[in-house]
């Protein structure tokens, strides 16, 4: 979304009333929380463990929250986006100008970037998470020395991430090829900059690129880019697709007779419903890891660790953990954390100091707004995980090979070569 799309948000429920004088919310002993999240359509891999997450939130609030001795009632507004960014700037409105929330929570990134402009002009504090912080940042027009007004973010940044992938490619003897596809949305583009994403990194590090530029989010024919890819034979495949791409893609690297060593696809191999939807081949696959069960933290909620979070997520919903599992707990810890800390939650500029002067650990790590140089944004630490069939109770495992970015994760297992692991 562009910033001329997000100054229509809630035009056509209350028209001009954008730059309307801010609204007045009464005080009293309620608080109101919005939530956004994609939890069905495209994206709704990302927002699978949500619901099990706040019916854990509900179930927390039940009895309201206390700041500063006083008891409020919470009342949660949940909204699905069904992964789709028009609906995602009609929710925008809703939760801002008709639902007066006292802070909105944003699980990914079109929701996050849908309600930007309208929670600063509205004076609604705003958390969201779950998408490189650049990809929230900078289309926003966003300033590191300033940030906005009552927006923030927390998320490890795209440079993070391609700086753990060539990571991950140093580890496995390769011919220094490789071949590049990205989905041309906002974090795609920031990955394949040519001044800041992956490109500039690959040739530091010595590897050549063979580039095939972005895709668009309803592409299943990759026959062009896996014919120049042919043509280079590179070892290494990187990018950033979802899985819903990258199954046909990788068919067709395979029609194509290629054997690559490595392959690291961001947001592609973040679920294990991925892996398992290739079968034998999705062995070795190599990822970013947001979170995982091995991280050495616990939840400031429920004094749960990493593994106990996932082992009870898993219990309870009959699924294997995944990563945003972690992301979205910590986003409610975020939250709850500032409201509590504001000393009056029904005060916008007392929400949004409170979440500026945040320092705290999650289930997911260290998450600082106030000691980030960029104002705003709270950058978080990952690592690197490489997919290998499971020896347990899930058909694939995910293992810690790579802790370059997040030290205090322990390394599991070492980097092997695809069909080697």
């Amino acid at each position: 979304m562009t910033r001329r799309q997000a100054l229509k948000v809630g035009a056509g429920a209350a028209a001009g009333s954008l730059f309307a004088p801010a609204i007045t919310r009464a005080a009293g002993s309620t608080i109101k929380i919005g939530y956004v999240g994609a939890l069905s359509g495209i994206r709704a891999a990302f927002g699978e463990t949500e619901s099990w997450t706040i019916e854990k939130m509900k179930a927390h609030l039940a009895n309201g929250l206390d700041v500063g001795g006083k008891t409020y009632q919470v009342e949660l507004v949940i909204r699905d986006n069904q992964s789709d960014p028009n609906r995602s700037t009609s929710i925008a409105s809703e939760l801002a100008l008709r639902e007066r929330c006292n802070l909105v929570l944003a699980q990914d990134g079109d929701g996050a970037i849908s309600i930007g402009e309208l929670a600063d002009t509205r004076r609604v504090p705003t958390i969201s998470t779950m998408v490189p912080w650049q990809g929230w940042f900078f289309p926003r027009g966003g300033n590191p020395e300033t940030g906005f007004p009552y927006t923030f973010h927390f998320f490890a940044g795209s440079d993070t991430i391609l700086q753990t992938f060539v990571a991950l490619m140093g580890q496995v003897e390769t011919n220094k090829k490789v071949g590049t596809l990205f989905l041309n949305n906002e974090p795609g583009q920031a990955f394949m900059d040519p001044q800041l994403g992956l490109p500039p990194l690959l040739e530091q590090a010595g590897y050549s690129e063979t580039a095939g530029g972005g895709f668009p989010i309803t592409a299943n024919d990759f026959s062009n880019t896996v014919s120049a890819f042919a043509a280079a034979n590179p070892d290494i495949l990187t990018g950033f697709m979802y899985p819903n791409h990258f199954i046909p893609f990788w068919n067709q690297i395979g029609q194509a007779g290629l054997s690559p060593k490595v392959c690291a696809m961001a947001a592609a191999f973040l679920f294990p419903s991925g892996l398992e939807a290739l079968g034998d081949s999705g062995d070795g696959m190599a990822t970013e890891v947001w979170w995982s069960p091995r991280f050495p933290y616990g939840s400031t909620i429920t004094g749960q660790s990493a593994e106990a979070l996932a082992a009870a997520g898993e219990k309870e919903s009959g699924r294997q953990w995944t990563q945003p599992l972690g992301y979205g707990h910590a986003l409610w810890e975020v939250g709850l954390a500032a409201l509590q800390r504001s000393g009056d939650p029904t005060d916008p500029d007392m929400v949004r100091d409170a979440i500026a002067s945040l320092n705290m650990e999650t289930v997911i790590g260290p998450v600082n707004f106030a000691g980030s140089p960029i104002k705003s944004v709270a950058v978080t630490g990952l690592a690197g995980g490489q997919w290998r069939k499971g020896t347990g109770k899930h058909p694939y495992e995910l293992k810690i090979v790579d802790n370059t970015a997040l030290p205090a994760v322990p390394i599991e297992a070492e980097m092997v070569p695809l069909g080697g692991a």
